[in-house]
Parts: structure tokens; sequence; C-alpha cells
């Protein structure tokens, strides 16, 4: 078996060890007689997988016994619009801070169920910093407040927590949850997609306040309604069972590699590495302010932009793959989340300098 180093931002790499145990199993879990792909998520097999992997979660990220945990369908786009469904609570507004493109979605759906207070925008910038937390436009009335934890293809990452007052807060963790320790006590909800962090694609994972569910609009679909799915263990319809029991051996495998506090300084070593690489050369360049730069998703530029396109060639030749940047913004971007080894990071430099002694 020949793997490359995976750089993509998602679906993303996958730890080895989560994918080797995976083909163990493939056939057979635990002599059960089946796959669990084969198996009811009603029997008592994959109710123990969920109830583990429920678990390990709240384990790993010290989730308080006053908030649900969810494990949904339809990806953070479609908490984009569950979310106002489920929160706005006979409130007529939301507040949101666009940093992004990813945020910009999340605010033009939310604009058909509420009306959207924009606190700021980093668009001027073309979204390479974060709006200072001075000028932000909170209003009190508004039923929450929202915003995006990394833009994954703008790289851009808050380094803290913003302070909102009294308004619930609202983040889109999907590429950077489990990446560095949080106090999820601070927030009202936290949602992500698995298919960067946690696993494979196929569920969005939803951490929610209890206070916050149980008001959900007449309209909201039973299969975006909190309380409903809270209710019914998350499995108010067929879940995907695989992708569940998948997302449980990350968590396993994120436990046994130390947890969040081990895996945050490897992040941070990793990033450093690579942003250093680029920040050192002339060939190469990245946009973001130092300040809000994303430690999972960096993009960079090549000095001659002609060269980008070879780039990439050769360093998928050289088992560098999913090195394109976003077709919206094109460059680069390496995505090296928590699966991403430091040695691929490593061989990435190796060869961005070989790259640019050659082309520079």
């Amino acid at each position: 078996m020949s793997r490359v180093y995976n750089f993509s931002a998602g679906p993303s790499a996958l730890p080895e060890a989560v994918l080797r145990k995976a083909g163990e199993e493939i056939a057979e879990w635990r002599a059960s007689g089946m796959s669990v792909m084969e198996m009811s998520h009603r029997g008592k097999d994959f109710v123990g997988i969920a109830e583990k992997t429920e678990a390990d979660l709240r384990e790993l990220m010290a989730i308080p016994a006053n908030y649900k945990v969810l494990f949904l369908q339809g990806g953070a786009t479609g908490q984009f619009a569950g979310i106002p469904m489920n929160l706005l609570r006979g409130k007529a507004s939301a507040c949101y801070l666009d940093t992004g493109i990813w945020s910009g979605k999340a605010i033009d759906e939310a604009k058909h169920y509420c009306q959207v207070e924009l606190a700021a925008s980093g668009k001027a910038q073309s979204y390479t910093v974060i709006p200072p937390r001075a000028e932000w436009k909170l209003d009190p009335a508004a039923a929450y407040f929202h915003y995006t934890a990394n833009e994954t293809i703008n790289g851009v990452e808050f380094q803290d927590i913003p302070e909102v007052g009294d308004l619930p807060l609202v983040c889109d963790m999907s590429s950077n949850i489990l990446s560095r320790a949080i106090d999820v006590s601070k927030f009202g909800l936290i949602y992500a997609g698995t298919q960067k962090n946690m696993g494979p694609a196929g569920i969005v994972v939803v951490i929610v306040r209890d206070d916050l569910i149980g008001q959900a609009a007449p309209q909201t679909p039973g299969v975006l309604d909190y309380k409903k799915q809270a209710d019914n263990g998350s499995m108010l319809n067929t879940p995907p069972t695989y992708t569940w029991y998948l997302l449980g051996l990350v968590l396993e495998w994120l436990k046994a590699e130390g947890g969040i506090a081990a895996l945050e300084q490897r992040n941070i070593r990793k990033s450093a590495k690579l942003y250093g690489a680029i920040d050192e050369s002339p060939f190469y360049s990245n946009p973001v302010d130092p300040s809000c730069r994303s430690r999972m998703n960096i993009p960079f530029r090549l000095a001659n932009a002609d060269l980008e396109k070879p780039f990439a060639s050769e360093a998928k030749a050289a088992g560098l793959a999913n090195l394109e940047g976003h077709r919206s913004v094109g460059g680069m971007r390496v995505s090296i989340y928590n699966a991403m080894p430091e040695s691929g990071v490593d061989a990435l430099i190796d060869f961005m300098a070989d790259f640019a002694k050659r082309h520079g």
C-alpha cells in the first residue's frame, strides 16, 4: 500500500490507525456476525457504539451535562437553516459576523428565516483579517450571535472565544473542532461537519444547551428539530451508521494520542513550521493577518502565478496531494487537520524549498 500525504480541505485525511482498525472490522464487528454497515440502528450493538461515541466526545471536550449532543445529517449547510428555525424562539433577528465564504453562506441562508443583523464584515479586506471586536455592532434584542471559528477557504481562524454579552454564542466549528481546547460552557450551540477533523462525510455534530431547545418554529422539519432529535437519540430517521462508527474510532484514536491538549501542541508546531517556510521565502506569500492565521487551512500564493499549476502537479507526483486552492480564490491551500502527521508538513516544506530553488 502506498499512501500519499493528503492535504484535502474535506473530505480530508483520516488517521491511518483508524483506517486499519476499520479494515479489520469491516466484514464483522466483534463477533457480531455482521459489519457495522449492516446493523440495525436500533439494535444493541449499534446503540452501544453510538453511546460510546457520545461519551468519548463529552469526555474529550468536557461537555457539561446541560448540553445535548446530536448526530445529524445534512452537514453544516443544513444547520445554516436549522439554527434560526430552532433558536429564534419568537424573536425577529439574529447577529452574524462575516469573516469569509462559509460565514457568508450561513448569513445568506439565515435571511430566509429572520432579519440578519451584520455585526461586522471582513469583506473589504478580502477576508484576510477578523474585524476588531471594538467595531462589532451587537443588537441585544437579537436571538443569538453566530460566527465561523475557522474559514477553510480564506484561512482565517479565531484564536479565542469572542465576548458577546448575554447573546447565546453560536459557532460553526466544522474545520477546527477537536484541534484546540475550548470552554464549551461559553457557547449556546456548536456545530461541526465530521469530514475534516472528526471522520468521513455524513454527520454534523450539534452541541446545544438545554434551554435553547424545545421552541422550534412551527414549520421546522422534524429532522432539523433539536428537541425531537434529542428525544429520539438522534435517530428520528435512520442515521448514517457507518460514519457514526468511524467518528467513534477517530475519537478513540484522539484519546490514545493524548487528547485535545496534545493535538493542539502538535497543530501549533505544524502550522508554525509551514508559516515560517512561507514567510522566509520571497517565492511564497500568505495574505492573512498573522493575528488570525489558521492552524488548519493555510493558503499561499507563488510569486509567479503561472507556476501554480506546475507546483500542484509536481507536488502530486511527489506524494503531496490536493494542494490546489479553492476555485473561488485560487492559489494553493494546505489543510493540516489532526490526522496530518508532522512528517507530512516536513515533506511539503522540503518540496517547497526544492521547487523554489529550481524555479525561482
